[in-house]
């Protein structure tokens, strides 16, 4: 496959075209035209990068790519680093941000219901923030420890003296959904859970009775990637490569 037939593949899959996002969706630094091999991962950090090469890859697909808006135009230190060792070592990258998040198949947020066993009912900010229930009630410590093993990491909970005593409603938005706890309250959730957590959000949880869950911005936006590079694998014959580089936001 091309590095621009790839793009193009993944753009119609995840109607790229629909989104006026922060930053630019599909090829963002070209490389060689001909891939084979793909290394997905959330960020296109160093690391990530430094992998890429050791496993000989064509090209990388992340959520987190480069150029973003109101970003510096000056190529120069870390940023300088990364695009010089792509270019050097001729590989493509490619990145997808909130068509990866939305995607009712694909998207980070449609895996994490998938992976908290959440049915999906609908969204309380379209597209960006669902809503859904779990089978049965459970306790706030049981759903935290839930996240805790479906993700890999302890989650940051916070809650009011008089949020629910069981969780069966809940609302989530993967990464940095903080600033939309106001929404999920005002629609009568039981829980929140994103990625990231700020100063306000605690007492946002506090003060409107609902349980709050900061599962961290990378854990949370795995999952899309990984179901973009399976689909890859799967239906155009692309050998993809996971690689996991760990963060602890």
């Amino acid at each position: 496959m091309s590095n621009v037939e790839l793009e193009q593949k993944v753009n119609q899959l995840l109607h790229t075209e629909s989104f006026n996002d922060t930053v630019i969706n599909g090829l963002q630094v070209e490389g060689r035209n001909k891939i084979k091999q793909v290394i997905t991962g959330v960020t296109a950090c160093y690391d990530l990068l430094n992998a890429a090469i050791r496993l000989d890859a064509d090209a990388i697909l992340v959520h987190h790519g480069y150029f973003w808006k109101n970003e510096s135009a000056v190529i120069k230190g870390m940023k300088r680093q990364r695009l010089k060792t792509l270019l050097v070592n001729d590989i493509n990258l490619f990145a997808w941000h909130i068509p990866l998040d939305v995607h009712p198949k694909f998207g980070n947020n449609a895996k994490l219901a998938e992976l908290l066993d959440i049915e999906v009912k609908g969204s309380v900010v379209h597209p960006l923030v669902l809503w859904g229930t779990i089978k049965h009630p459970v306790t706030a410590d049981s759903f935290k420890n839930r996240l805790h093993i479906a993700l890999g990491r302890e989650p940051l909970h916070c809650y009011a003296n008089n949020a629910p005593s069981m969780i069966q409603c809940i609302a989530w938005c993967s990464g940095s959904g903080q600033r939309f706890i106001d929404n999920a309250a005002a629609f009568g959730v039981d829980a929140f859970i994103t990625g990231e957590v700020s100063e306000q959000t605690i007492h946002s949880a506090r003060e409107q009775g609902l349980h709050f869950f900061a599962a961290g911005h990378h854990a949370t936006e795995r999952g899309g990637v990984q179901a973009l590079g399976d689909w890859l694998s799967i239906q155009h014959g692309l050998k993809v490569i996971f690689v996991d580089i760990d963060n602890p936001a």
